[in-house]
């Protein structure tokens, strides 16, 4: 069996924290947000989750067109440095963000949850899986590939027969004092293209690629997909509030 094309079922176990957490503050930022600007917040809001004094939260946003590059990442992987490259200090190697694409910070603290990484990834990929089902695309898992994956049988298959399969959301995380930030992204609507300029994640056989909402037929809005992570992320994760900002 390719274990890289065999099936890694999502877990189905829920991810709620202790009985009398606070909601986690769910907030929504228009327009693009600049990434070392958000690394700073996201990075300052984890350290005051992990002191007791924020609640946890997940952050909705776009980022203008850049690449980020993981722990792992492979200086080879980095094929065309067309847009901006930072080092991400999540896990994985290198993917790209920018417009059209939902990126969800996911700031929550796993001592109130289940201090277990390795089940949290699994969580992040089970969620995704529901929001997407919502909204017409069944997302799978694979082994040894961390993200979602849909598979196309409309795409010409790999030399070994292995039907071809288009990654639709990435995620790559990281936690200190079992804090996580950084967190998933969601191909809604991107321009694809831009993904060339790098082996995505590292995987570089022709019949792996990457899709969207949008290239599969599905012209869900960013507020449908948005809505759809929510009720997905409540059913997963435990309440949101929505968080304001004047």
């Amino acid at each position: 069996m390719n274990l890289a094309s065999s099936p890694r079922l999502a877990p189905t176990a829920t991810f709620f924290p202790a009985p009398g957490s606070a909601p986690v503050e769910w907030l929504t930022s228009p327009g693009l947000t600049d990434y070392a600007h958000a690394l700073a917040e996201m990075e300052s809001r984890a350290d005051a989750i992990a002191a007791g004094r924020a609640a946890e939260r997940v952050w909705l946003l776009e980022h203008p067109p850049l690449y980020t590059a993981g722990t792992s990442a492979k200086p080879a992987d980095l094929l065309d440095a067309r847009f901006p490259v930072y080092r991400a200090g999540r896990g994985g190697q290198f993917t790209y963000h920018g417009p059209g694409q939902r990126v969800a910070y996911v700031m929550l603290d796993l001592k109130r949850r289940r201090p277990d990484v390795r089940a949290f990834v699994g969580a992040l990929e089970a969620w995704l899986i529901d929001a997407i089902k919502t909204l017409g695309v069944i997302g799978e898992t694979r082994e040894r590939r961390v993200g979602v994956w849909v598979a196309r049988p409309d795409k010409p298959r790999g030399i070994d027969g292995a039907m071809a399969e288009d990654k639709i959301a990435a995620i790559g995380v990281r936690v200190r004092r079992w804090v996580s930030f950084h967190g998933v992204s969601l191909n809604v609507a991107p321009n694809l293209a831009h993904f060339q300029g790098i082996v995505s994640c590292g995987i570089g056989e022709a019949h792996y690629g990457v899709t969207s909402l949008g290239d599969l037929g599905r012209g869900a809005s960013m507020a449908d997909v948005d809505a759809a992570l929510r009720r997905a992320f409540e059913t997963r994760f435990g309440p949101t509030i929505l968080e304001f900002r004047g």
